[in-house]
């Protein structure tokens, strides 16, 4: 009876975030509108990085990398033969990237596939360390990436990037998206597959002596991190109509573990309400950056602080809330209403 109500719960809460979603799209502000889009992008990367580092134990810092080769991958594939000609005026696009344009959702498609071979080609090689090892040598693979898309001019433009991208981002794509790797990433930690990551996160040997595959569970992992990080460079870079190589740093890569280490490592709940806040925190902290008057003192802005208060965030959590908002709690139904049970039953005493 729980599972059923469950179901039908669930999909009339989805019902009514898509009508919320709707509305939103024709009525609210552009500003609103763009840091939305920026909060569902945020849950894609930080789900999907929570996969390998919550869930499987891996310190990963390369999705910066997966990204930029999602979002490269997918603009040089939807961008129409004009506009890259008028992007690539220095030196000319490669043939047959030239001449191709596909629709939006095979371009985001391609670019998750080739972030996920990144992934196999990262995560395969990376099973013979760990630990810090393994956040050094991920975090590596992603500056590798952006040194190489700052040099290969005829296929990236180089550092000048890619300008002009036609806007096909909007809230339906991005929480659409957003919902899909929720609703994916779940279903794959609650399958037998999930509890393998989870046993080789507890404890790998004993992991291995119960015939669990380490090389095929933890490569899993960084393949599907690595698909959806790139369909979240994808509509990145469709959002704010412009790649650029640099864009893909160590600042990135930071909010992202900052997502899932305040949310909570192994929490898919969490994290999605650690993305949704730092994407409005990052704008709302905006005028930190700017001058103000406080008592009549004028005190100049700061270029940079923002990430200060952020690290300063990431400093308390890791102090004092090792375990994130949640921990590695979720969100269930079933809870809920055994929490409201419990309170209604006090209060009837």
């Amino acid at each position: 009876m729980y599972k059923k109500r469950s179901f039908w719960l669930t999909v009339f809460s989805l019902v009514l975030f898509f009508l919320f979603i709707q509305y939103a799209q024709t009525h609210f502000d552009a500003y609103i509108i763009r840091i939305m889009n920026v909060a569902a992008i945020y849950v894609i990367l930080g789900v999907s990085l929570n996969l390998i580092n919550g869930f499987t134990g891996q310190f990963s810092l390369g999705h910066a990398g997966f990204m930029a080769i999602g979002a490269y991958t997918s603009a040089l594939l939807y961008m129409s033969p004009e506009l890259k000609a008028m992007n690539f005026f220095i030196k000319p696009l490669i043939w047959p990237l030239n001449e191709i344009q596909i629709p939006f959702l095979s371009a985001l498609l391609a670019g998750g596939l080739l972030a996920a071979c990144a992934g196999f080609l990262v995560g395969a090689p990376c099973m013979r360390v760990k630990g810090d090892y393994l956040a050094i040598v991920t975090y590596g693979f992603s500056e590798i990436i952006r040194v190489l898309f700052n040099n290969l001019q005829s296929i990236t433009n180089g550092p000048l990037g890619l300008k002009g991208l036609p806007t096909y981002t909007n809230l339906w794509w991005s929480w659409g998206w957003a919902v899909f790797t929720v609703f994916f990433i779940k279903r794959l930690i609650d399958s037998s597959y999930g509890r393998a990551l989870k046993a080789i996160r507890d404890n790998e040997e004993a992991a291995e002596a119960m015939g669990v595959n380490l090389f095929y569970h933890k490569t899993l992992a960084f393949v599907v991190g690595a698909f959806f990080a790139g369909i979240a460079g994808g509509l990145l870079g469709s959002l704010v109509m412009t790649i650029d190589p640099n864009a893909f740093n160590i600042m990135l890569t930071f909010q992202i573990v900052l997502i899932v280490l305040l949310g909570g490592l192994g929490s898919i709940t969490g994290t999605v309400i650690s993305g949704v806040m730092i994407a409005f925190l990052m704008e709302w902290l905006r005028i930190v950056e700017t001058p103000m008057k406080i008592f009549g003192i004028t005190i100049p802005g700061i270029s940079g602080m923002r990430m200060l208060i952020f690290s300063l965030i990431l400093m308390v959590a890791v102090l004092f809330f090792r375990h994130g908002i949640l921990g590695d709690r979720e969100f269930s139904w079933e809870a809920l209403f055994s929490a409201f049970k419990k309170r209604h039953s006090t209060e009837g005493e």
